[in-house]
Formats: structure tokens, sequence, C-alpha cells
């Protein structure tokens, strides 16, 4: 009873079942998923669930019952917006960075349509509805990017293989051409495969995956069997999963001439071409009835044969034309870009190595100012050093024999200068000399006497 419960309120709840089954590739999944598992946890809302089909789900009328669910819930979704707007502003200033440029975060904020960015901090009901709206119809166009993603592959695998053969001589590229066609001829020659989702197809899976008999294949048997998680739906993991075999008749890792990208492409337009026959309401699920009805078809039981990629190519040979040609334009901005970038770099290493001659200079004229310093302060000491050196030679205590000789030389000068005899007979030159003979010049004798006190008086002054 437990169990018949919950399918039936996850079959009202399709869209947000199928996301928190699968990774939806969206910008936004985490939050997605964290804001319907929080929605999941509140009784009224799960309550809801049971009265509310798919399409008023698409079209967000379940929406409005955010108003009656718990505060916590509410508080927790404030929060996980709060969260998802940060990350959104951190992803602008990112690209900001990278492109050098200015960026209108509003402008921005505009395009990421899953929330309301004009208030960043409560979860309203405004943002549920926006949340559902935008991640069904990205979920709707996420094949077709996927494909566009696949095509643009396809045309750089080609690109690449084109540019490698204009670097090799004739020779040489004649043989890769040959090679090329080989490894093309080989990958398609493989066994017949069967139109996906026919009974050809899910009988080879019952009959090889199943190990049951082919002539006792049951429809209803075939999807409890494959329904993995119970749910009463296929989903398109599930789907995928049945397209195994047909997709080995294909593809082997191990060979050089199979791609596993295109046999991810193949899977694709598989569950693509069986979702489009059998997904009768376009929820993305395949629930048991419509599996059941499709197997009374007259499609089922006589199907066309299957086209794999190998004949149906991806591009027109003007679509590669186009491509190659903004590939060329892309090669030239990037040129442009990188001489520009260069040319930023010799700029910023010149001016680094003006930053460094001036740092030399500074550090030199730094250590020219420190060392007048040290000799402005050394210099006093050394003068006082050098005084001192020469008071004490010619102190007692050094040589009192030269002290001695001084001094009696000394007082014999001092009289000498005096003494009448050393004078020619006078009293003194000052007097007699000087009253007599006042034209006369005084003797040398004199004149030398004076000169030798002088010094002497130099000497005892320095003592």
């Amino acid at each position: 009873c437990i169990l018949r419960n919950l399918i039936w309120s996850l079959k009202l709840f399709l869209l947000l079942l199928f996301i928190l089954l699968k990774d939806t590739g969206l910008h936004y999944d985490r939050y997605l998923r964290e804001v319907i598992d929080f929605l999941e946890k509140d009784p009224h809302f799960r309550e809801k669930l049971h009265n509310t089909d798919m399409e008023d789900i698409k079209q967000g009328k379940l929406a409005k019952e955010l108003d009656f669910v718990s505060h916590h819930v509410r508080t927790k979704l404030d929060e996980l917006k709060r969260q998802e707007v940060n990350r959104l502003r951190t992803l602008i200033k990112v690209k900001q960075d990278m492109n050098g440029e200015k960026v209108d975060h509003k402008a921005l904020l505009k395009q990421f349509e899953h929330l309301n960015h004009m208030n960043p901090y409560t979860f309203e009901v405004e943002d549920l509805d926006r949340l559902i709206k935008s991640a069904t119809n990205d979920l709707e166009n996420f094949d077709k990017e996927r494909h566009e993603d696949f095509k643009r592959y396809e045309m750089t695998k080609e690109h690449e293989r084109k540019e490698h053969l204009k670097t090799l001589d004739e020779e040489a590229r004649k043989k890769e051409e040959e090679h090329y066609e080989e490894m093309k001829k080989k990958h398609a020659d493989h066994p017949k495969i069967n139109h996906p989702g026919s009974q050809d197809q899910l009988k080879e899976v019952w009959e090889e995956a199943d190990s049951l008999d082919p002539n006792e294949f049951d429809p209803k048997t075939f999807f409890n069997l494959h329904d993995t998680n119970g749910d009463g739906y296929f989903d398109e993991q599930e789907l995928e999963a049945l397209f195994t075999k047909e997709l080995e008749k294909v593809y082997d890792p191990t060979h050089e001439e199979d791609d596993m990208m295109e046999m991810e492409e193949e899977r694709l337009r598989m569950r693509e071409h069986v979702m489009n026959e059998v997904d009768t309401n376009r929820d993305r699920l395949v629930s048991r009835d419509e599996f059941i009805t499709a197997t009374n078809r007259k499609e089922f039981l006589e199907p066309d044969g299957w086209e794999t990629l190998e004949q149906n190519p991806m591009y027109t040979e003007e679509e590669l034309r186009e491509f190659e040609q903004h590939l060329a334009r892309e090669e030239q901005d990037l040129n442009l870009r990188s001489n520009e970038l260069l040319k930023q770099r010799e700029e910023l290493e010149r001016q680094q190595g003006q930053l460094n001659a001036q740092k030399m200079e500074l550090q030199q004229a730094v250590e020219h100012m420190e060392r007048l310093k040290t000799q402005k302060t050394e210099s006093p000491v050394q003068d006082k050093g050098q005084c001192n050196s020469f008071t004490f030679f010619w102190s007692k205590e050094f040589c009192p024999v030269i002290w001695n000789k001084i001094l009696i030389f000394y007082h014999y000068i001092s009289v000498f200068g005096k003494c009448s005899t050393f004078c020619g007979g006078n009293a003194t030159w000052g007097q007699s000399a000087f009253v007599t003979r006042s034209s006369a010049r005084p003797p040398r004798t004199f004149l030398a006497a004076q000169a030798l006190l002088s010094v002497c008086n130099v000497f005892v002054c320095c003592m």
C-alpha cells in the first residue's frame, strides 16, 4: 500500500522525479536538486502533489503552494537561493577577469531565468515558478544542444584531418587517404541494426540480455524486468540501456575505426526516436501503459530500417566551410590577442628593468650615506687618539731623558736671550744696543735663540 501511494505521488510529479533521478546537465543542476529535495520534505507540499496533474506542474501552478510550507523549509530555501546568487556573481566576476572588460552584473543576471535576481535574499513563489518553467524548457533543449556539440566535434575532427594532410608530401598523403577510406569501409561493415523500440530489437534484448526464449516474449514482463527502480516508468537512462546490444554491433572501443563519441550520439538518437513514438504526454518518461500501447502498433511489428550515423551525415560541405572560416577568424583573433599580450609582457619587462635600476641607485645612495655617517662618527675619535699619542710620546713616562734635556735646553735659551755676554757686552739688546745703535740690525744669534725658544714653548704647551 505504501509503495502504491509512493508511485501515485511520483506519477503526478514526473518532471521533478526525472530531475532527481538523473544529472540534468544544467548549469543550475545542484540548486535545482536541493530545492526539490527540501520541498519534498514538507508534508503539505507532498499532499498537494496528489491533486496536481503534470500540465499544472509545468505551468507553475504548483508554485503557489509554497506559501503553505513550514518555516524551516522556507528558511532553508532562502539560504539556498542566497548561495546560488553568490555562485552566479562569482561566475560573472570570473568572466569579467578573463575578458578584461566591464560587465553589467544586472544584465548578466537576467540571463539566469531560473530565479528572481531582483530579490537575492528570500525564496518566493516566483522563484519556484521560474525554476520549474526554466528546467522544463532547458531540458527540452538539452538534447538539441548535445546534437550541436557533437556536430562541432565531427566538423573539428574533419578539419584537423584535412590540416594534417596539408603537412604531408604527395606519397604520404595518398597513403593516409587510402587508410582513411579503408577505416570508413571497415566501420560500415557491421550486422544489421534493428529499429529502436521495435519488436525485433526488444526480442533480441529479451533473448541475449535476459536469457529468455524469444518465442515467449511478453511486453509486460519485459517492462517489469527493465524498470530497474520499480517506479512504473522508463526514464531516459533505462531506455538508453536497452540499446546497448544494438550499439555493440557497430562500435568496439578496441577498434581504430570506431569512435566512442559517435556511439553516444547514436544512443541519444535512438532514445529520442523512441520517446517521440512512445511518450505521448511528453513528460520525458515512458509509463507502463504507454509502452504496452506502443507494442500493439503496426510500427512495432513491422518497422522500417534504421539508418546509422555514417548513413546520415551530421553536416553538409557548406556547413563545414563556414565552420572552417569561423575557426580561421578565431585563430586570427587569438593571434592578435597573443601579440597584444606579448607586447604587454615586453613593456612590463622594460618597466621592471627600470624599477630594478632605480632600486640599485637607491641602494647605492643609501650605502653612500651610511659610509659618510660612519666616517663622521669615527673622525673625532681618531683625532683625539692622534693627540693623545703625540702627548704620550713626549711625556715623562715615555721618554724622561728627552724630556729633561728639552727642559734644560728651554731654560738655557731663556737665560741666553737675556745674557749680556751673548749680546756682545751690552746689558740687554732691548736697552743699550737699541739706544746706542738704533739703526743697526739685531745679531743672528739672538734671532736663532728666539726661534728655538718659540719651538720649545710649543712643545711645552703640548705636554
